[in-house]
């Protein structure tokens, strides 16, 4: 009898284990180094390092901001333009770095056109990069990242924001005019007919960070997509939820002026 509580005990935990592998982790935690280090491994393996972005100067972490051939050939196809970038958070603060992971990403914001093949490729890259990486708390069951919201009646993906209308140079020099450029954080060309840009937000509307957790810091800078002759932004109720997956509705509510905050402030470039 003994014996056959012990294999059945043994299949539960087989199974158990097979449902957990089809969590995703969000990001990826590894050793410590400085935003020059993230900088150089990355372009030893492959990637193009177009920003580094600290939230404010007092701040404890540092974005490096990453791409390569593959991420904005996928990025380039149309509506799926955020996936052109990924992002290392140097965290002082917890003393590592923090890892966007491209499972993760690409599943959510390349919803269908998701290849696997790829993302994981990406992945090898980043592991080739940063040596041991250790999966975050943060994490969804893979079948529940590209339709993920936050709630019941929340914004999906697929429902952006149109902040501007025009031809599509106009609106990238626009966006670069504004505040003679001191919110531009970088542009990415994915196409003839399509522009990621990287726009750094207020002081006042950044703080949200530290209400719903610095360790994903690299949330930020937000992103524009310019394309088809439209800018373009991720619903930040959808935007801030994909990246927070544990985000608690006590968090949420702590925040709910901020999706419309930054709207608002990615909108002003647009009417001008």
């Amino acid at each position: 009898m003994k014996k056959l509580l012990s294999l059945v005990s043994m299949i539960v935990v087989f199974y158990s284990s097979l449902l957990a592998s089809d969590d995703v982790n969000s990001y990826l935690i590894g050793a410590y180094m400085d935003a020059e280090d993230v900088s150089t491994k990355l372009k030893e393996n492959g990637f193009d390092v177009i920003a580094t972005y600290k939230i404010s100067k007092k701040s404890e972490g540092t974005t490096v901001v990453f791409t390569n051939s593959t991420m904005k050939k996928q990025a380039s196809k149309k509506s799926r333009g955020f996936a052109g970038v990924l992002r290392v958070l140097v965290d002082k603060e917890r003393d590592r770095i923090s890892v966007m992971n491209p499972v993760y990403f690409q599943h959510a914001f390349l919803q269908k056109d998701y290849d696997d093949k790829s993302a994981k490729k990406i992945l090898k890259s980043i592991e080739n990069a940063f040596g041991e990486l250790k999966g975050s708390e943060e994490k969804l069951d893979v079948d529940d990242i590209a339709g993920y919201h936050f709630m019941m009646s929340m914004p999906y993906y697929e429902d952006s924001i149109v902040i501007g209308e025009g031809d599509t140079v106009e609106l990238l020099e626009k966006a670069l005019k504004y505040k003679k450029g001191k919110n531009y954080v970088f542009d990415l060309k994915l196409s003839d007919r399509s522009y990621l840009i990287g726009y750094k937000l207020s002081k006042r509307t950044s703080k949200f960070v530290k209400k719903i957790g610095t360790q994903n810091e690299q949330v930020l800078p937000y992103m524009i997509l310019v394309e088809d002759d439209k800018a373009v932004i991720l619903n930040a109720k959808y935007y801030l939820a994909i990246s927070y997956p544990l985000l608690s509705m006590g968090q949420f509510m702590k925040i709910s002026t901020v999706p419309g905050a930054i709207e608002q402030e990615l909108s002003k470039p647009f009417w001008r």
